[in-house]
């Protein structure tokens, strides 16, 4: 099982960013993947679910601007990321339920 995420970078407040994870060495579409974000000195913080039933949940903190989707045939997930603010600073790990992580991606929000 391997996870990867890309799509990290430096953007200005207001700006978007798109992140990918791909999936390897199992079928995402069959289980519940999630996003994590960590944010320098705290604690890690739940972004973001979507369900192998194709149920999807946000945080708080980023709900109506950040939409999780899915593309099957590529085995990845994906994080539109939008409105973005300088408190949405911090790196970002998909993971299959919590067991499986990726190496996460950092995303910087600065002006």
């Amino acid at each position: 099982v391997q996870l990867v995420e890309s799509g990290g970078g430096m953007v200005q407040p207001g700006g978007s960013l798109r992140l990918s994870c791909v999936a390897s060495g199992f079928t995402l579409s069959y289980t519940d993947m999630s996003w994590v974000r960590q944010a320098p000195g705290k604690g890690p913080e739940w972004v973001s679910i979507i369900t192998a039933g194709d149920t999807i949940y946000y945080g708080d903190s980023v709900k109506g601007r950040f939409t999780v989707s899915r593309d099957n045939g590529k085995n990845t997930v994906y994080l539109q990321m939008n409105s973005l603010k300088t408190e949405d600073t911090g790196i970002y790990y998909c993971t299959r339920q919590g067991v499986y992580w990726g190496q996460g991606t950092q995303v910087t929000v600065s002006s």
